[in-house]
């Protein structure tokens, strides 16, 4: 289903907010129009451990953050996100440097997070050698149905909202060089919030083990063709689940 035809489908994402309606009006998406998240939508509902009330605060948090990953990948100019304060937004990951909204939006959430200080030889995603197109393709191909998250605990409440979270994907393509193994990889995470009163994010921290990741993707046998690193293509978006005009079926 393309993005350009939401009114066949739904005006409105059920677990995210900020993608259509007036107030998008003049937002500049990635790809021309706001995704849509069937697929992996889908994926959410039959894998989630979870299903908090509406209206609760795990549901309010759960939706917040789905929003804002929306708007990481999906809105080219800071100033159209709806889920952050832009003037202050800052992201820390595993008590790395902070990064700001214009930083993450030029390296892409996936080269934001999987950053590491590991000696090159070691490095089974290079993030110096991926873009945010490159490295959206790589996460799509080997995640063919997309990469769901949902908050698994609330601990605190606003402003400052410390949570745990899982993130998961069932690899059904290949990932650099290693060969899908049908098996679901995911991980699990803690993350604290500071929001403003208008549930905005001003800053957040993110902490969980990249091993979980790595372990789950690095567990196909390797391609015997593949040699050297490559770099993933240009110009995907970011999941199968989320079409837009240009790849729509």
């Amino acid at each position: 289903m393309s993005a350009a035809s939401h009114e066949e489908v739904e005006l409105q994402d059920p677990y995210r907010l900020h993608m259509y309606g007036e107030a998008e009006k003049h937002t500049v998406w990635r790809h021309g129009a706001p995704p849509t998240y069937v697929e992996v939508n889908k994926l959410f509902e039959e894998g989630r451990t979870k299903v908090w009330p509406k209206g609760s605060l795990e549901e309010t948090v759960e939706k917040l953050l789905k929003t804002w990953e929306m708007e990481l990948s999906h809105k080219i100019k800071i100033q159209d996100f709806k889920t952050v304060d832009p003037s202050n937004f800052s992201l820390i990951i595993n008590g790395k440097p902070a990064l700001s909204g214009k930083e993450i939006g030029e390296m892409g959430a996936y080269n934001a997070f999987l950053q590491t200080s590991l000696p090159a030889e070691f490095q089974y995603y290079k993030t110096s050698m991926e873009t945010v197109e490159s490295s959206h393709d790589i996460f799509r191909t080997t995640f063919t149905r997309g990469f769901a998250w949902e908050v698994v605990q609330v601990y605190t409440a606003p402003p400052l909202v410390t949570f745990k979270f899982r993130h998961w994907g069932v690899m059904e393509g290949p990932f650099k060089g290693h060969q899908p193994t049908g098996e679901t990889v995911q991980f699990i995470g803690i993350a604290i919030a500071k929001v403003d009163e208008g549930m905005r994010i001003v800053e957040i921290e993110v902490y969980y083990d990249p091993a979980e990741l790595c372990g789950g993707l690095l567990r196909g046998e390797v391609e015997q063709n593949y040699g050297e690193y490559k770099k993933g293509t240009e110009g995907c978006p970011f999941y199968t689940g989320i079409t837009h005009p240009s790849t729509s079926k």
